[in-house]
């Protein structure tokens, strides 16, 4: 999972050398330029949440240390809603990078969104003991924030098989989350406890002699 984020975090710190001058490896952006507090607490919260985030999906660490579970739990919720809510702010405040429609557009607001409301569904589903729901509510927070490792992927192969540009560069963003989302949905099912046989199952018709 962290490997999926290593291409945009590279990235993403290539921006923060750029705005901090210490490097010119990638080009300047005026949008950034002249705004960048968004940016940079997406960046950080980002890189943050990938690693963090990581670790408390992994069973081991969970169950052999609860207590640092609870409070890196504290930190990776909080970041999260920071992440998703400097997506949103840098969607609003921005103007749209060229080549971009206005269905990544409301895309970003709505996936930026649906983060925000799974981390508070999580954390709602903790706090009544719901363990599994709160688990599955965190994988898809997680899913939808490492979006930006798939569409690494997605806008590669979309680009070479579909062209770039306008709505098909939009929808090759789309793709990269649909198939986290796809890929969450299948690992909270693929762990979900077995049903366990309900108690006072009703009796056969054979046992209570009403079959004559």
């Amino acid at each position: 999972m962290i490997a999926l984020s290593a291409v945009p975090l590279a990235a993403g710190a290539l921006r923060l050398a750029q705005l901090g001058g210490v490097t010119q490896v990638v080009p300047a952006d005026r949008r950034f330029a002249d705004a960048p507090a968004p940016l940079v607490l997406h960046i950080v919260g980002a890189a943050v949440y990938a690693v963090v985030g990581a670790l408390q999906l992994v069973p081991g660490p969970r169950r052999r240390h609860p207590a640092w579970h609870r409070r890196a739990g504290r930190v990776v919720t909080g970041v999260g809603v920071l992440v998703a809510g400097s997506a949103l702010w840098m969607t609003l405040l921005y103007a749209a990078k060229p080549g971009t429609g206005a269905l990544l557009y409301v895309l970003r607001l709505a996936f930026g969104s649906a983060m925000v409301a799974c981390l508070v569904l999580g954390i709602t589903a903790i706090r009544r003991g719901d363990v599994p729901h709160h688990r599955a509510w965190m994988i898809r927070a997680y899913a939808i924030a490492l979006a930006a490792g798939t569409q690494m992927f997605t806008e590669g192969i979309g680009g070479a098989l579909f062209g770039t540009g306008g709505v098909k560069g939009d929808l090759a963003k789309a793709a990269g989350w649909v198939i986290n989302l796809a890929v969450a949905e299948w690992v909270i099912r693929r762990s979900a406890p077995a049903p366990t046989a309900r108690r006072g199952r009703r009796p056969s018709v054979a046992a209570t002699g009403l079959s004559s």
